[in-house]
């Protein structure tokens, strides 16, 4: 495996499960000399942590939460170097029909995948290094009309606008910015959508969406069933992460 980044640091919001672990995961394999990952359960992350095995860093706390944002950058800054790469990958997804939602449920989206993406990057800026690299997770469902997800939907397109607009405010820097849009991948945000015998039927409707006629997989840790690894197939996607940066 390549060692193309050596000497770099990347923050991963996101980072304790499902895409993001194995996106700060394959950081360090592929040498780079810190990472630091967040996400809300310490348990997750405490997993996630064991799993990258060393050069990383755990910070708990809620995207969506400005205290927390600031709480992560301090102890960034404490490593006395600049970031190379920040991936804004952390996000959540729930199902509701159009006139099931509600004031509570369209605030949960845009406070973690449209509020909490924008200031996961702002706040990290001061310390980044010109030059550098902003990967942002959209998703496929910015431009496809999935039942049930349109409030998802909605943040998602909004990512892909901040993804335009920042490459132009950012350009003086040379600071790059990509969003990553991947398909149907069985991460843990599967379960957050349905559990059960729903759970498998949605995954079979997603299936027969993809041309060939299967999810992209994980496999579960032994050390906690809502830490997972992606096995080969998903891993491409991680390798679009590393094309994007390198």
């Amino acid at each position: 495996m390549s060692k193309k980044f050596v000497g770099k640091l990347a923050v991963v919001t996101g980072g304790s499960t499902g895409m993001g672990l194995a996106t700060a995961k394959r950081f360090v394999q592929e040498g780079m000399d810190h990472v630091f990952i967040t996400g809300r359960g310490q348990g997750a992350l405490d997993a996630a942590t064991a799993e990258i095995g060393k050069n990383v860093t755990a910070v708990q706390g809620d995207v969506s939460s400005l205290a927390d944002l600031d709480r992560l950058y301090d102890t960034v800054k404490r490593h006395e170097r600049k970031i190379d790469i920040i991936v804004a990958n952390a996000g959540l997804a729930r199902l509701a029909s159009f006139g099931a939602v509600d004031e509570k449920f369209f605030d949960l989206h845009f406070d973690a995948n449209v509020k909490g993406l924008f200031f996961s990057v702002q706040k990290g800026l001061p310390l980044m290094k010109d030059g550098g690299s902003i990967i942002l997770t959209g998703s496929i469902a910015d431009i496809k009309g999935f039942p049930a997800m349109r409030v998802y939907s909605a943040t998602k397109a909004a990512v892909r606008s901040f993804a335009r607009t920042w490459i132009n405010d950012l350009r003086d820097r040379r600071i790059r910015v990509n969003v990553l849009s991947p398909g149907h991948i069985d991460t843990p945000i599967l379960e957050d959508l349905q559990q059960g015998d729903k759970l498998v039927k949605m995954k079979k409707e997603m299936e027969r969406n993809v041309p060939l006629g299967r999810l992209e997989t994980r496999t579960r840790s032994p050390r906690l069933s809502h830490s997972s690894r992606l096995t080969r197939p998903a891993m491409s996607r991680v390798q679009s992460f590393m094309s994007m940066v390198a």
